[in-house]
């Protein structure tokens, strides 16, 4: 769910800066610092530079350009429908919500500097110094090392899930995240390798971002968190990386990357190698008529987030950790092109796989406007909606269901 449109913006990789207390700007070329910044970057690392970074200014206005540009030329209009599909039906977004222009536009507003993995070129937006703008190029400077000995592109493209490449992506730039404050740190005579309370500090400032980004502060939760999960559960994961592992974390998370989301909030488990479980997933009924559009897992973080939107996060988050696999599947009739919903989860236990069904039934409550319920059990839901028929499901650990099907569908059973 939307992980490619993610992995191909994230070469807009610090829009967060400002979770931290930036350095006042300098008076000089905004370039004068870069060599130090990359000496800095290698010691803290020990990563060596292997070939000079290529940097330049660019106009927020051409910005935008750019960036849609790029949207047209990674993503196909198909890609993208059914990206917004998913979002839609599982409820994360609601049905007006337009994918395309909402990022650009948070792009927009966000960035003071980019790396561009495909010219191998960094990018200042708008020369004129500001607070954050050298913070925000030692950021982009991780990525072009990070880039020149683990070819970054390659990496995030490489994430066999969509919730292993949210991962990636949260390795990348969790580690340029630490990277630049530690540096910030380091100008006041501070560290977050030998004070890890500070790293906590910093993440707790986070909700701040809300009035310095006006856009990021309307758009959906779902699309909020994915945007900030990378920056903040990222810091999260490196800092206990950098605590375990010390300067050899830095290559390790590359060569050895967590699988999924579920690892980088819970680093522990990436330690142990805690691996997800595929959930069998329901038979949608008269399947013929149907033809698959999209394969996508639904993560930790996904399921947090959802069960968040439509109850609250003291006990979202919580029992979100108790995942162990999910996934969706989306079919599209072949005839007049009503989209079905297959989704199955799995829990570590049948008492949680009870409470995240209790939660899926405020999640069918509350996507759509009118719901009404036919068969209403402590193990089965079944119903009529906006979007067509439900059948929802709780089978031992398992939570299943298949959303929109036609009237005819009604009394179906699930396997």
């Amino acid at each position: 769910m939307m992980r490619k449109y993610l992995a191909v913006l994230a070469l807009l990789a610090a829009a967060f800066t400002a979770l931290g207390q930036a350095p006042a700007p300098a008076a000089e070329s905004p370039f004068a610092s870069i060599q130090e910044h990359i000496d800095d970057l290698s010691r803290i690392t020990g990563l060596k530079p292997l070939r000079k970074v290529q940097c330049d200014t660019i106009g927020r206005a051409e910005l935008r350009k750019f960036l849609e540009q790029r949207v047209r030329e990674e993503i196909k209009p198909e890609e993208l429908r059914i990206e917004e599909l998913a979002l839609k039906k599982l409820g994360l977004v609601p049905p007006d919500f337009h994918l395309a222009a909402t990022m650009v536009d948070l792009m927009t507003e966000q960035a003071e500097a980019f790396y561009d993995y495909r010219r191998k070129k960094l990018f200042l937006v708008e020369a004129d110094p500001t607070p954050m703008q050298q913070p925000a190029l030692f950021h982009e400077l991780a990525h072009a090392l990070a880039d020149q000995h683990f070819q970054l592109e390659k990496f995030i493209r490489r994430g066999k899930t969509d919730d292993s490449s949210l991962a990636r992506l949260a390795v990348m730039e969790g580690q340029a995240t630490w990277l630049m404050y530690e540096w910030m740190a380091g100008k006041a005579g501070q560290s977050l390798r030998k004070q890890p309370g500070l790293a906590h500090m910093l993440l707790s400032r986070s909700d701040s971002l809300m009035g310095q980004y006006p856009i990021l502060g309307t758009v959906p939760l779902y699309l909020r968190a994915s945007l900030l999960f990378p920056y903040t559960e990222g810091l999260r994961f490196q800092q206990a990386v950098v605590a375990k592992l010390g300067e050899a974390g830095f290559t390790e998370v590359f060569r050895n990357p967590p699988a999924n989301s579920q690892q980088i909030m819970h680093p522990e488990k990436y330690f142990a190698g805690v691996t997800a479980v595929e959930p069998k997933l329901p038979a949608v009924p008269d399947a013929g008529r149907y033809r698959e559009i999209a394969d996508a897992t639904v993560g930790e973080f996904d399921h947090a987030i959802l069960l968040e939107q439509y109850g609250d996060k003291d006990t979202a988050r919580p029992l979100a950790e108790h995942w162990r696999g999910g996934k969706i599947r989306l079919f599209e009739d072949k005839k007049d092109k009503r989209v079905v919903l297959a989704y199955a989860s799995l829990w570590d236990s049948e008492e949680n796989a009870r409470k995240v069904f209790a939660g899926y039934k405020r999640v069918l409550e509350g996507k759509w406007k009118k719901v009404s319920f036919i068969q209403n059990s402590g193990s089965r839901l079944e119903g009529v909606a906006d979007d067509g028929v439900f059948v929802t499901e709780l089978d031992g650990r398992r939570v299943i269901s298949v959303e929109g099907l036609p009237i005819a569908a009604r009394s179906a059973k699930l396997n």
